[in-house]
């Protein structure tokens, strides 16, 4: 019985045993297990901060290159680097830009013109802002190909100018607001347009001597027509890359025409030459005003067809006047047609003023030589009313001579004014306008002579 008992003992506590092992063992087993759970959890943890510090990194790092990109495409920035480069010369040609913006406001020198003209050369000096690209242009041909990829704003407002289609239309407007009345009471005066046009052939012969090509040379010696649009359209066929420098150099004589003109006008007159009084002209037909640019058109088209585009839209606006059935037409074009073209002229031939093209001998070359063919201009109306007056029993006062260049009315007022000096009582102006207006066919028929062998 004891021997059952001990063995009953024995197994209850091989029992107990056992099942203290399994409890431990599976103790143990939920440790391990919650304890891989949390090694699990810890490097999940570890391993997303990991990915946010390499998120933050990377956006700290984008923020800063964006900032490096941004400060990089920065005009100034662009300057500043490559100072030795030669990229300094943006800020003298902006420059230039604010003291002509300068002499069209404060001083109003040709405030149409050479306002817009001023801004199209800021626009197109400012680095990387891809507004002009010259090299479209490149040759005197446009590259189509290249327009449709790269073209800026400029480049394509640049193609009225490169078509001959803004200095054309700028004439339809001049025509319209041109009276030719003068010209035809004293057709004498047509005379005296064609002698200022002097200027133009001396300084082209000039130009060539200097060394510049002869399609250069004439581009340069239409300066001397005082006519802005010619000059425009002539250079934009013959020599387009010097377009920027002989735009600025004849808007800017025009404006400065009370300044150059009367010094010659006096040396070449005498007091008694200067105080001749003329005769009131007389008044032409309607009938008269309205066959004359008709006559003109045909017969200038018919010698010169190089100059027809020219001197058919200055007739045909002048037509739209003068016939008086078409009002709302001619007030048109002196207006709302007028202003929008001049505005799209001034701004892209400003565009092609860039620092390459402007910055150089040759632009300051060109200044000097159109300042020169400006006053020859001058002097070649003055000098032939003297020679005429050798044979004339009425006497022509040689200060109209002057007004034969192309700077309507401006040329004629200042004869009014240096013949009034001289006699308070003398009364110049219709006299004056007649040379003037004749001034205006006189340098489209030049540019068209001009065209007609170089073009």
């Amino acid at each position: 019985m004891k021997n059952v008992i001990k063995y009953l003992v024995t197994f209850l506590i091989a029992c107990v045993s056992f099942g203290n092992v399994a409890f431990a063992q599976d103790t143990v087993a939920n440790y391990d297990d919650q304890i891989m759970l949390i090694s699990e959890d810890t490097e999940a943890v570890v391993e997303n901060a990991r990915e946010e510090v390499a998120e933050t990194t990377e956006e700290t790092l984008s923020i800063s290159g964006s900032l490096g990109d941004f400060f990089g495409s920065m005009g100034i920035s662009k300057i500043i680097m490559d100072w030795g480069a030669g990229n300094w010369r943006y800020l003298v040609m902006i420059a230039i830009g604010c003291l002509l913006l300068y002499l069209a406001i404060v001083k109003q020198f040709e405030p149409l013109l050479l306002l817009p003209i001023a801004m199209g050369m800021i626009l197109t000096n400012i680095p990387d802002a891809g507004l002009f690209h010259s090299e479209l242009f490149a040759g005197g041909h446009v590259h189509w190909a290249e327009m449709a990829e790269d073209a800026g704003l400029l480049d394509y407002l640049y193609l009225g100018v490169k078509l001959g289609i803004y200095p054309c239309l700028i004439f339809v407007g001049v025509g319209a607001m041109t009276d030719f009345g003068p010209l035809l009471a004293n057709p004498k005066s047509l005379l005296l347009g064609a002698a200022a046009q002097i200027g133009i052939f001396l300084t082209f012969l000039a130009a060539i001597a200097m060394g510049f090509t002869p399609e250069q040379a004439a581009s340069i010696g239409i300066i001397g027509g005082a006519d802005g649009p010619t000059a425009i359209f002539l250079t934009s066929k013959l020599a387009p890359e010097l377009l920027g420098p002989i735009a600025v150099a004849a808007y800017s004589y025009m404006a400065l025409v009370p300044v150059i003109q009367p010094p010659i006008m006096r040396a070449l007159t005498t007091q008694k030459e200067r105080e001749i009084e003329m005769k009131q002209l007389r008044t032409p037909s309607k009938t008269e005003k309205i066959i004359f640019p008709i006559v003109v058109i045909i017969i200038v088209s018919l010698i010169l067809p190089s100059a027809a585009s020219l001197i058919g839209c200055l007739m045909l606006g002048n037509l739209m006047k003068e016939c008086g059935v078409v009002d709302r037409l001619a007030k048109t074009v002196q207006n709302e047609l007028m202003n929008i073209v001049t505005i799209f002229l001034g701004i892209t031939v400003g565009a092609t003023a860039t620092a390459e093209a402007f910055l150089n001998v040759q632009t300051l070359m060109i200044l000097c030589v159109g300042i020169i063919a400006f006053g020859m201009g001058s002097a070649g109306g003055v000098l032939l009313a003297k020679f005429m007056n050798l044979f004339l029993k009425e006497k022509i006062n040689p200060l109209i001579g002057s007004a034969g260049v192309s700077a309507v009315p401006m040329a004629a007022r200042v004869s009014q004014n240096v013949g009034q000096e001289a006699n308070p009582s003398n009364f110049l102006l219709m006299h004056a306008m007649g040379p003037n207006v004749a001034g205006v066919i006189g340098s489209a028929v030049a540019a068209g002579i001009l065209l007609s062998f170089l073009g």
